[in-house]
């Protein structure tokens, strides 16, 4: 079954989510839309509830919150935004480490820390594999989520 995901990441390792995020069975959106640094930087000129609102409008029609983690993850003031909003709308969650995955230089990074809500909620946490271990995932989730 076909999930509209929202995904949720540090928008400076959009080079790896996006090695993911082209599946055929996985509907999935950028955060907030932010599909590029110009979406980005427009979106931080006009503050902070201009981007809760891009926030709160992508999570629209999704049923599953993918949480793309790297080291420093779990600190993003948007990124715990983004969960607590999927929590607060019924939104399965996964965190998903990709940490490993070469960035556009070539270059992996370190581990980050999973969000704490994830596991408080019941969610798991996975080191990207394949896209279909992915799909299990996200499927998981919006099953435990009653999606």
């Amino acid at each position: 079954m076909a999930r509209r995901c929202f995904f949720s990441f540090h928008y400076k390792h959009v080079w790896k989510v996006n090695q993911i995020r082209s599946m055929t069975n996985v509907i999935g959106t950028a955060a907030a839309g932010f599909q590029d640094a110009s979406l980005w930087e427009e979106a931080k000129k006009k503050g902070d509830k201009a981007i809760k609102d891009m926030i709160d409008k992508a999570l629209l029609n999704t049923s599953v919150t993918v949480v793309f983690v790297t080291y420093g993850t779990a600190n993003r003031k948007y990124i715990n935004y983004e969960i607590d909003q999927s929590l607060s709308r019924g939104n399965g969650l996964v965190a998903v480490q990709i940490h490993h995955l070469k960035d556009q230089h070539g270059q992996t990074g370190a581990p980050g820390a999973i969000p704490s809500q994830i596991k408080a909620n019941g969610y798991k946490a996975y080191k990207y594999t394949t896209k279909e271990s992915f799909a299990k995932w996200i499927e998981e989730a919006a099953i435990l989520a009653g999606k």
